[in-house]
């Protein structure tokens, strides 16, 4: 079972928009949700799920903007998560930005989309590029026939419309991953894995079929081949046009991709890995005076790689004042408002080391409130490169009209959530 209903409510609990698909949960329960939300605020218990009674409001937070379901069924709980944030990403192709006003700028086109991503509670047309063959935000004078329901919605293939033409046949695919670490203030690296997906910008006419082959272990194994790197995929999620059934049985990516830009499939891969960027900090507190802060980092990639955008934030006392900084390269600047230092590196070459030194005056009364000890974040991104290794070994492209179409890779490491604990 699903939903019953779908609520956006402002921030005050205000329902802006509504839809019912069962009506078999009242529609004022929904007065029910707000105060109950402020509650659990305020005991610091936020759960996903709320009840009052029999009836269950699920829901999120998106900017200015609650998107709540309701239900008094069992119902599966991340269908319905899931459906909700589809509903953001629908809503954000549209208007660019998801916000209360632009829900009040358009409640025409929001009630037709609403219509069309549920069904009786059920997802239905959730593809935001076949929506917007028949849900346009241009005015439309009355024909008669003139609004029919594109082919693609109840076809086998509903991601892709059919007679699609490109003067030059294209695919661009891009692998990245994210790389998440947690090192404790001695060095050691507690926790550590990737997170992967593959993304596709697909310019192709017709209906090709493409075939995507990766250095999967299992299929090296299945196919006899144990020549290479090969790399170990857990959590596999694919996007709906990947034949599963195939997949499953000799370990092949083949689909008809959706036209444009969308992700194939993400991946996580559970292994050791080391900092890419490692970061020694020290951090001396003269309390009454100052802060002193020392922090080096040092690229553990291969020289030839080059990490750009590269930002170290390190935590300072909210009561510091008077910044003062030296840096062998990039730029260091004082946050306030998060009480951080964030030290920018625009080009961080591997095998380099960097320093940066930063001074703070403290005052001379004691802050009384007890601070924790956040960690020191690192962000940056480097190309052509992937720690686990995972390489694009080809990729078939095969449409009856015969054209060459000519695929383009692209990897990209980038860090996801990169944290070094300090001691101070």
């Amino acid at each position: 079972m699903s939903a019953s209903a779908i609520f956006v409510l402002d921030l005050k609990g205000k329902v802006l928009i509504c839809r019912n698909y069962k009506g078999d949960v009242d529609m004022a329960e929904i007065d029910h949700f707000m105060p109950l939300l402020m509650q659990q605020e305020e005991e610091g218990l936020i759960s996903p799920v709320l009840s009052h009674g029999t009836v269950h409001f699920m829901w999120i937070k998106h900017s200015n903007l609650y998107l709540v379901a309701t239900t008094n069924k069992n119902s599966n709980a991340s269908l319905v998560y899931s459906f909700l944030y589809k509903i953001v990403e629908v809503f954000t192709e549209y208007f660019k930005e998801l916000e209360e006003e632009s829900i009040q700028d358009n409640f025409v086109v929001v009630y037709e989309l609403l219509d069309e991503l549920m069904d009786f509670g059920f997802p239905q047309t959730t593809d935001s590029k076949i929506l917007q063959e028949y849900i346009t935000q241009e005015g439309a004078k009355l024909e008669v026939a003139k609004s029919k329901v594109p082919t693609t919605v109840t076809n086998a293939v509903s991601w892709r419309s059919e007679g699609i033409k490109y003067k030059k046949n294209e695919v661009f695919i891009d692998v990245i991953e994210s790389i998440n670490v947690l090192v404790n203030a001695n060095g050691s690296v507690m926790s550590s894995d990737i997170v992967g997906s593959i993304k596709l910008k697909t310019m192709l006419s017709g209906m090709p079929e493409l075939r995507l082959g990766l250095n999967d272990r299992v299929l090296f194994a299945l196919t006899g081949r144990d020549k290479g790197k090969t790399v170990v995929m857990e959590d596999v999620k694919f996007h709906q046009c990947v034949r599963l059934s195939r997949f499953e049985s000799d370990r092949t990516i083949s689909f008809i991709p959706p036209d444009g830009e969308s992700e194939l499939m993400s991946y996580r891969i559970n292994t050791h890995v080391k900092p890419l960027i490692w970061i020694e900090s020290v951090i001396e507190k003269f309390s009454h005076s100052r802060v002193e802060i020392m922090v080096k980092a040092k690229g553990q990639f291969k020289k030839q790689s080059v990490a750009n955008n590269v930002e170290v934030r390190v935590p300072v006392p909210s009561d510091a004042d008077s910044p003062k900084f030296k840096t062998s390269t990039g730029h260091a600047k004082y946050v306030p408002e998060k009480n951080l230092v964030v030290w920018t590196i625009k080009s961080f070459p591997g095998g380099k080391e960097f320093l940066m030194r930063a001074h703070f005056g403290l005052p001379s009364v004691e802050n009384d409130e007890a601070e924790g000890k956040p960690p020191i974040t690192v962000k940056f991104e480097i190309p052509y490169f992937t720690v686990s290794g995972i390489q694009v070994r080809y990729m078939k492209i095969i449409e009856k009209s015969g054209y060459q179409a000519l695929p383009w890779v692209r990897y990209i490491t980038q860090s996801g959530d990169y944290q070094l604990r300090t001691n101070v």
